[in-house]
C-alpha cells in the first residue's frame, strides 16, 4: 500500500496539483461562508454540505476526467491465442496515442476473464480475473500506433473466457 500512494504522489503532474490546490480552496471557502451564515440555518447547512461533497468529489472525478483528456490513447485486440502445450495465452494488440502530449511509459494489461450465461455474474467476474500480465511500453510519440504482444500466463482454465486489455500512460 505505501509503495502504491508513494508511486501515485510521483507520477502528479503539476495539472493535478492545480485541481488539488483549488478544490481544497474552493472547500475552505464555503467553509467559511457557512460559518458566516450560522443564523440561516437551512443555508448554512447546505453549504457546508456542498463545501464536504467538493473536497471529496472535485479531486476524485477531476483527477479521473482530466487524465482521460491528457493521456487520451486507443488500445485495442487485434488477437488471442490459446497455446496447446504451454498454460499461456498470446494477446496482440495495437496502441494509439491519441493526445497531444508525448508519452513516456504505457503500462499495458491483459487480463482473462470467465464467461458465463448469466450477465451478473459476469459483471462481478470482471473484478477479479483469472490470471492478469502487464508490460510496459516506453517512448510513444503523438500519433504513433505501436504493436505489443502481451504473454498472460500461468491459465489453467478450461472453460470459456474473454481478454480484457487496458492501459495507462503518462
Amino acid at each position: 500500500m505505501k509503495t502504491q500512494i508513494t508511486t501515485f504522489v510521483k507520477e502528479l503532474i503539476v495539472y493535478d496539483l492545480i485541481l488539488f490546490g483549488s478544490s481544497f480552496l474552493l472547500f475552505i471557502l464555503l467553509i467559511i461562508l457557512g460559518i458566516l451564515l450560522r443564523r440561516k440555518t437551512a443555508i448554512a447547512v447546505l453549504v457546508v454540505l456542498l463545501s464536504f461533497s467538493i473536497l471529496f468529489l472535485a479531486p476524485t472525478l477531476g483527477y479521473v476526467k482530466m487524465h482521460e483528456y491528457l493521456y487520451k490513447q486507443k488500445i485495442e485486440l487485434v488477437s488471442e491465442k490459446k497455446l496447446n502445450f504451454n498454460n499461456a495465452i498470446v494477446v496482440k494488440g495495437v496502441i494509439t496515442n491519441e493526445s497531444k502530449r508525448y508519452f513516456k511509459k504505457c503500462s499495458i494489461k491483459a487480463s482473462a476473464i470467465k464467461v458465463t450465461p448469466n450477465k451478473l455474474k459476469n459483471y462481478i467476474f470482471s473484478f477479479k480475473p483469472i490470471v492478469t500480465s502487464k508490460i510496459m511500453e516506453q517512448d510513444i510519440d503523438v500519433g504513433e500506433s505501436r504493436e505489443f504482444k502481451i504473454i498472460v500466463e500461468p491459465y489453467n482454465y478450461e472453460g470459456d473466457y474473454n481478454i480484457a486489455i487496458g492501459a495507462k500512460c503518462n
